[in-house]
Order: C-alpha cells, then sequence, then structure tokens
C-alpha cells in the first residue's frame, strides 16, 4: 500500500494554544483524513517545542522550572486537539530522551563529520520571540516585524551550520520536477529570492550560560543545541532516524508533506532539506505552506483585546462547525480572518439551512413512504462533482474544494423545490426522493475530511451500511462512491436535528 507521510510544526508550549495552531492542525488533519479516505498507510504527526529561550524566560518569570512549565502547558494542546478530532498518529515532544534525544545528537554527528559546522565568534541582533538571529533589513522602525519588539545585541561563541555552501544546490532542489515542491506556487518564489539574495551560514548554538534548557552539544559542554537542529529533527526522531531503532518506512518509502505557517517557511525549504542533505537522509516531498488568521481584520493581540479562544468558539457552535468554517473561509497559503459575525452567518446559512435542513426534509418525506430507499439511475452529475473535488483535494485546494460540497448541497435544495416530491405519488415521488438520498450520502462522504462527526451522523440518520465505520482509519472511499453502489441499502433511519437553532 502507498504511503503518506504529514507533519505540523511542532507548537512552542508557553501558552495556551491560539486559533493560529488551530487552523494549522485543521488543515493538516483534512489532508490526513483525504489521504486514508484515498487508500494510503498515512502516519500523521504533531508536537511540542520545548526548548529554548522563550520557555526558560517565562518560566524565570513564574518562577517555576521549564519542565515544570512545559509539563503544564503540554496537556492543553493535547486536550485540545483531541477535541477537535485532530486524528495524529504521534505526538512528540523535545524533551523526550528516549526517542528525541538520540537522533537530534546523532544527527549533529553527521553534519560535524560532513564539515557543515564551524565554531565561531558572533556578535549580532538576537530576537527571542523569533529565536533566532535577524538582520538589520528585517526590522521595521527598529522592531521585529513579527513580534514588534526591537531586538537585543548578543555577542557569544557558537557553532554555526554552513548553510551557504548549499546555495546552487538548494536553488535546484526546490525548481527540479521531483525536487521539493513548495504549495502553494507563489511561496516557493518568496523562498528563492531569499537564496538569491545570498543565504547567510546560520546559528546552530548557545552558551550555555545563555542557555542551558535544551540538547548538549555533543563533546562540547559549554554549549547548547539551538532550535534548529533539535526542533526541526522531531519529524525524524519517532521514527528512530540515525539510531539503532530506525524505521525509514514513513520517510524513505513514504511521500512527505510538512504543513508549516508562512513565519518558518524559509527553516523548513532551506535549512532542513540541507541538514537532511548533508546527513545523507532523504528530503521531504512537499512543503504546504499556509497563511495567518486575523480577528476582524486585525492582527490578534491580548492588548487589543481581540485574541479569538479556540475553546470559546467550540463551546458556542461545536468541533464541526469550527472546522468547516477555517476550512470554508481560509485558502490554503492565504491569510484569513476570523469574524463572529461570519461564524453565525455561515453557520445558520451554509450548515443548519443548507446541510440540515435538506437532510431533514428529505428523512421527513421518506418517513412518510415507510423509510424505504430505492436508487434510480446515475445522474452525471455525480460524476462531475467527484472529479471536480478530488482534484481539488489532491492539488491541496481545499477551500475550493469544499465550496464544490457547499453548491453540490444547493443543487439538491434547488432539485427538491423544482420536483416538490411532497405532492408526488408512485414511482414519480420514489424516484426524485432516491435521488436526493443517494446524493445526501455522496455528500456525507464529501465531508467526510472536513466535518467528521457530522458527516456519519449524517449517513447514520440516513441509514447507509457502511455509517459505523466512517471514522476508522481503514475506511476507504474507492468502491463508495460510485451511484447506486450500496445494494443492500433499501431502508432511511429517522430524523434527528444535525445543528441546532442556537438562538432557541
Amino acid at each position: 500500500m502507498p504511503k503518506k507521510y504529514i507533519t505540523t510544526a511542532i507548537d512552542y508550549p508557553n501558552a495556551a494554544p491560539h486559533m493560529g495552531h488551530v487552523l494549522e492542525k485543521v488543515l493538516a488533519d483534512v489532508c490526513a483524513r483525504w489521504f486514508r479516505l484515498s487508500g494510503y498507510d498515512t502516519r500523521f504527526q504533531i508536537g511540542t517545542d520545548e526548548h529554548g529561550v522563550k520557555n526558560q524566560r517565562t518560566a524565570a518569570k513564574e518562577g517555576v522550572s521549564p519542565k515544570e512549565l512545559v509539563d503544564r502547558n503540554v496537556p492543553l494542546f493535547k486536550d485540545l486537539y483531541d477535541k477537535l478530532n485532530i486524528s495524529y498518529d504521534y505526538f512528540v515532544r523535545t524533551t523526550d530522551q528516549e526517542v528525541h534525544f538520540p537522533t537530534v545528537i546523532e544527527l549533529w554527528k553527521k553534519l560535524k563529520e560532513a564539515g557543515m559546522l564551524e565554531k565561531r565568534d558572533y556578535t549580532a541582533l538576537y530576537c527571542s520571540g523569533c529565536e533566532r538571529f535577524i538582520t538589520n533589513k528585517e526590522l521595521v522602525d527598529g522592531k521585529c516585524s513579527d513580534h514588534q519588539k526591537a531586538p537585543e545585541e548578543v555577542t557569544e561563541e557558537n557553532w554555526f551550520f554552513l548553510l551557504s555552501k548549499d546555495s546552487k544546490w538548494l536553488k535546484k532542489l526546490l525548481t527540479e520536477k521531483n525536487g521539493y515542491e513548495i504549495v502553494p506556487t507563489f511561496r516557493r518564489q518568496e523562498t528563492l529570492s531569499l537564496i538569491e539574495q545570498g543565504l547567510e551560514d546560520i546559528s546552530f548554538s548557545r552558551p550555555k550560560s545563555s542557555l542551558d534548557w535544551g540538547i548538549p552539544v555533543p563533546d562540547d559542554e559549554d554549549q547548547t543545541m539551538y532550535v534548529w537542529c533539535d526542533a526541526l529533527t522531531n519529524y525524524i526522531s519517532p521514527l528512530g532516524y540515525l539510531t539503532k531503532k530506525e524505521d525509514k518506512t514513513y520517510w524513505d518509502d513514504a511521500e512527505v508533506t510538512h504543513v508549516i505557517g508562512k513565519d518558518i517557511a524559509r527553516f523548513h525549504a532551506l535549512y532542513w532539506p540541507s541538514m537532511l542533505k548533508n546527513a545523507g537522509v532523504k528530503t521531504p516531498d512537499k512543503l504546504l505552506v499556509h497563511g495567518f488568521l486575523t480577528s476582524e481584520g486585525q492582527k490578534m493581540s491580548k492588548s487589543l483585546g481581540n485574541v479569538v479562544v479556540p475553546s470559546e468558539v467550540v463551546d458556542k457552535y461545536g468541533v464541526d462547525p469550527l472546522r468547516f468554517y477555517l476550512s470554508h473561509e481560509v485558502p490554503v497559503g492565504r491569510d484569513g480572518d476570523f469574524s463572529w459575525d461570519r461564524m453565525q452567518k455561515m453557520y445558520d446559512s451554509k450548515l443548519r439551512n443548507d446541510i440540515g435542513n435538506l437532510l431533514n426534509r428529505v428523512l421527513v418525506l421518506i418517513g412518510k413512504d415507510e423509510n424505504k430507499v430505492s436508487v434510480p439511475e446515475n445522474p452525471e452529475i455525480i460524476e462531475d462533482a467527484w472529479q471536480r473535488y478530488e482534484e481539488k483535494m489532491n492539488n491541496f485546494e481545499l477551500s475550493e474544494a469544499l465550496q464544490i460540497v457547499c453548491s453540490f448541497v444547493s443543487a439538491c435544495n434547488a432539485y427538491i423545490d423544482k420536483k416538490k416530491p411532497w405532492g408526488l405519488e408512485g414511482e414519480d415521488k420514489s424516484s426524485v426522493l432516491g435521488v436526493l438520498v443517494e446524493c445526501l450520502r455522496h455528500i456525507g462522504l464529501m465531508l467526510l475530511p472536513f466535518v467528521p462527526d457530522t458527516a456519519q451522523r449524517m449517513n447514520n440518520q440516513l441509514g447507509v451500511p457502511y455509517a459505523d465505520k466512517m471514522l476508522e482509519n481503514s475506511f476507504v472511499i474507492e468502491d463508495k462512491k460510485n451511484w447506486g453502489s450500496q445494494k443492500g441499502w433499501k431502508e432511511a433511519g429517522k430524523p434527528e436535528i444535525l445543528f441546532k437553532d442556537l438562538e432557541k
């Protein structure tokens, strides 16, 4: 069976998770679910980035140890993702000395053996928010554009990774046909422009006096590994790479896709493949880059009081409506906006009225006909809908794919209004209702990657034979997307409210 391996950026647990974390995890989860539904043996990994200066400083301010800080905050991420039905297979923690440390240490040794690490005295501007040294040209009014803070000037002795050596190789990797594909394509051009400007070597360690919360540098007890070798290696450390526990199944034998935000694209597009190449490890296949999420058109900020707390959205609307909103409203690669007003309107129109009421109307009408299901011959519309939907899903155009489903739902609502089955009798009525109930079965399949619980509830109400198995990782759609494929489906179930009226 062909394999897929999909990962997200690992989250920094110096505070509770925010909507940006949710956007990324939902995006990756939709992809992972689609891979599984398409018949791929899929591994989906997420986790937390627990070392570094930010956690060390946050812990000091709170009067706790860094370990106490991360051990307290990591469950906040896991609990939220479990609540959101993020179907990850493995959750990696970079403080895991048994799973993570060994690969990181061996990778460092490999890079040193390859002549890619060099110790230097260094004076530069350091942004603790980015956890990296930055240049003057990256500043806006003397401040980091991402964190709105002035960097501090730091002079210290560090190990450097000689990234500049790989400029030509990286350019080739990012442009050749079977190289490292950046999605969407305009994000690739941004990365290539960085190469054209000239790549600089990157700081790979910090003195222990500045950073002691991290993995020690092999054979140099005065230095602590910096974020790059530690954090980026999370993608292969749970596979036991470069150790005696090495299992290459989901790296060498799989198509590897990293899902990350645009603010860390350069690290995944440039630093990471260069590290892997010099360690003799296969480079990833795809880099899926998403944008930022604003609140009511503004950057989310505690000072502005516009931070959207994920649990508050879930408490009001439910898990699937939030997943639906993020998937529908934020095209992959572009920035998106969370608006409470837009969320309410989408809940009422797309979910409660279009999908929920369609299902309820059809099931009520079938109920008056002893719940009998009789699917007529195949309308061509279903083949066209599946073809367009699959093309969008396979190209990571998830928002467009979901809009195809919404258009399909609208077409069904128009069909029932046109045919008026409540005024028909006999074969005419049975045929119209058969078309509608079969269309709803297909809508349920198409919605499954986006709103899994809703999709299963729809099919349970429809009485579809496979409904109880829809959330299993082994469930595939190939033999189910053909019109009339469920020959044993003769009876529908009872209607229940799919999306409640929040005003009542």
